[in-house]
């Protein structure tokens, strides 16, 4: 069993070099793998050499599996997401205007169905935003999802550039209420609220 780490549930990812000059090509080549996965039409025995490459590779990281403190996936800054493989590629800065501007792009392995994002991809993509959102604006890294609320008003395309916009609508003592949505030029695809809620001091 994994220790919990003593500054609670949920701290700040201490940054890290580890996987060297590599480790992005390392994250890309898995995405796209999992593009692949999610496209293939290939013959059994394709397939089946396929499986044994990847039980392969599986094989050859396993003796290095770590807990979340020490794995080098969230903690490399210098790179998208940090270099975390589950969280759909984005960009985001803050702007003059207070909020956060920025770009996604879905992969062929987010597809739901008819060239469409899966709806709960889009939940994950919002979860970053809005929670990137709260904790960059106020400055308050220790916190949690209290509540996501998504209204989808448009199909999501995969594979395409798309324009995240986000900010924060007020501040209630621990509570932070988010809130950002998602354009295809100057069609809105879809808008979704959060709340946040600021951690106490070694709460999970």
């Amino acid at each position: 069993m994994v220790a919990r780490h003593p500054g609670g549930g949920f701290n700040p990812p201490e940054p890290t070099t580890k996987g060297g000059p590599d480790y992005g090509r390392f994250i890309d080549a898995v995405r796209a793998l999992q593009d692949h996965a999610r496209a293939v039409d290939a013959p059994d025995e394709v397939i089946t050499e396929a499986a044994d490459l990847i039980e392969k590779v599986s094989e050859l990281l396993a003796p290095f599996d770590t807990d979340e403190w020490q794995s080098t996936s969230g903690r490399r800054m210098d790179l998208p997401n940090r270099g975390n493989v589950l969280a759909v590629p984005l960009s985001m800065s803050k702007t003059d205007d207070g909020r956060l501007h920025g770009w996604a792009r879905f992969r062929r392995f987010h597809l739901g169905r008819n060239g469409a994002v899966h709806g709960g991809a889009l939940g994950l993509l919002f979860d970053s935003v809005l929670g990137m959102t709260s904790a960059v604006l106020t400055g308050g890294p220790y916190q949690r999802t209290a509540y996501l609320h998504i209204d989808y008003r448009n199909i999501v395309p995969i594979e395409k550039q798309l324009q995240v916009d986000a900010g924060i609508d007020r501040v209630d003592g621990r509570k932070i209420f988010v809130s950002g949505n998602l354009r295809d030029g100057d069609t809105l695809l879809t808008e979704a609220q959060a709340l946040f809620v600021l951690l106490r001091p070694g709460q999970p």
